[in-house]
């Protein structure tokens, strides 16, 4: 359901578009002049600017060799991109690019404009080879090199199309629409000019043109968006979240390999793979959720790493990301936003400081204690674009050297339908106390080459950690688990 009232809330977090000109520009890719919505030396700047807001929301991955080796494998596929080309102007010659790896458990890659490239730990783990990365990495830096971004800002702004779209309501890297509330304007703008299908296809050309230009065998990146399919059969969904504007897995499967083929007729020999350096790279990586930072269960979310609990209601969605937890009903027409405090002192001042924005009407605020924790409470009132009324039910609480604060709000006709579930999650913030959940561990990837022959399923154990199942680790393996591993092959099995 989209729902306008969101969509005016949204536009009120939002600060004006970024586009406000046009720029013709000669394109990195094709050499030829064409109009962008902005400047190279722009899209620098908000990439720049952007690429913080993207390491707060998400997170990054906290292992530098794995991060290191991301990033030399990228530099590689940079290297025989249009941005580093003979004939390429010295401002993009100049740029430099950065390569990061975001701790999260979806798999995703996506990049900034003007030199900002993301993959995550969803996405390392069900790779099978180095060739598969470097199609993966040449596909970002192909929409860098290309300047997609910037070809749609101005696309929509000839077309006075709002920058937005349809992105309230959608997902973005699995999060409801509503997570953009808690990221800054330009990061969300950017992430919201979805990029076409044609787009899409000029960069899988360029991922494999880059690819092969290393001697990769980019005909690899075939199986990789089998797995996508996997996924997405598995899910139920039609395709998989960072395909969600892309062409269909399926097709691309059939696409890659003639890509590569071409490229071999060029007469450059694709005969890397480096799957033993791959897979040396990425064991022990996490695999899934990292319930240390954070989970559901029964009702209640609970963060073993910052030891504290509290419920949220029954059915609603929780997303869980470095810098919130957001909650959405299923209707989407109420939602509760928790996050730390880390500019206030108190559990007041954090209230008040909610309340002194521009277009906030606080009806009144109290101290107040709950579970032996110094908390505040308010409530407060604010008018969309369309004249709709939003009430607020806000909560902040001071718990072992931080300040939490929950940002609870609906419409206000509406507002009294919920009340009761805003205090009840809000009041029950408390102390995490529970010893098998404190000592709770992610389960992570033991990669090793096989001592025998088997199946797959039989190399797995009988009890699988956390929620992980075996169809789980078959895809991530890229294989059935009926096929037969041979001693000395590479296989990747979860463990906690």
């Amino acid at each position: 359901m989209r729902l306008s009232w969101m969509r005016n809330i949204v536009f009120m977090v939002l600060v004006g578009l970024l586009v406000s000109s046009c720029v013709v520009q000669r394109s990195p890719v094709t050499g030829q002049k064409r109009a962008y919505g902005y400047s190279w030396e722009e899209e620098v700047k908000l990439g720049a600017q952007s690429d913080k807001q993207i390491q707060q929301q998400y997170g990054l991955y906290n292992d530098e060799a794995l991060q290191n080796y991301v990033d030399e494998v990228a530099q590689d596929v940079l290297a025989t991109s249009h941005m580093r080309g003979e004939g390429t102007e010295e401002k993009y010659k100049n740029t430099e690019f950065y390569f990061r790896v975001l701790d999260s458990p979806v798999i995703n890659a996506f990049a900034l404009p003007g030199g900002y490239v993301y993959v995550t730990r969803g996405l390392l783990g069900h790779l099978r080879n180095e060739a598969q990365l470097a199609v993966v990495l040449g596909h970002e830096i192909g929409h860098v090199a290309a300047r997609h971004a910037s070809q749609r800002a101005f696309e929509q702004q000839v077309g006075q199309l709002a920058l937005i779209g349809g992105a309230v309501g959608g997902e973005l890297m699995g999060l409801p629409g509503g997570d953009i509330l808690q990221m800054g304007s330009q990061a969300a703008q950017l992430m919201f000019l979805k990029y076409g299908r044609d787009d899409e296809r000029e960069s899988d050309q360029l991922g494999v043109e880059y690819a092969a230009k290393q001697h990769y065998m980019a005909s690899e990146g075939a199986d990789f968006f089998t797995t996508l399919r996997r996924m997405s059969e598995q899910s139920g969904q039609s395709i998989p979240t960072w395909q969600s504007t892309h062409p269909d897995p399926s097709a691309r499967a059939n696409t890659i390999p003639q890509l590569a083929e071409e490229w071999r007729q060029k007469g450059y020999e694709q005969n890397v793979t480096d799957r033993d350096q791959f897979m040396r790279a990425i064991d022990d990586i996490v695999f899934g959720m990292n319930p240390r930072q954070g989970f559901t269960e029964n009702g209640i979310f609970y963060h073993p790493d910052l030891a504290f609990q509290f419920p949220h209601p029954e059915g609603w969605q929780v997303v869980n990301q470095a810098s919130a937890v957001q909650m959405v009903n299923e209707e989407q027409n109420a939602i509760i936003v928790f996050q730390i405090d880390s500019k206030n002192d108190s559990p007041q001042a954090s209230v008040k400081e909610f309340l002194n924005q521009e277009g906030i009407t606080s009806t009144g605020g109290s101290g107040t204690s709950s579970n032996g924790l110094n908390a505040y409470r308010a409530t407060a009132n604010a008018e969309s674009q369309d004249g709709s009324k939003v009430q607020f039910y806000l909560y902040s609480a001071e718990y072992n050297g931080n300040i939490y604060r929950f940002v609870c709000y609906t419409l206000a006709d509406q507002f009294d339908s919920y009340q009761n579930q805003f205090a009840e999650t809000t009041g029950k913030f408390r102390e995490l106390n529970d010893s098998d959940i404190l000592n709770i561990r992610p389960a992570k990837l033991r990669v090793y080459q096989a001592d025998r022959s088997g199946t797959l399923q039989s190399f797995l154990p009988d009890n699988l950690p956390l929620d992980i199942t075996a169809e789980d680790v078959a895809i991530a393996n890229q294989m059935e688990l009926s096929d037969r591993v041979e001693a000395g092959t590479w296989i990747k099995i979860p463990r906690q």
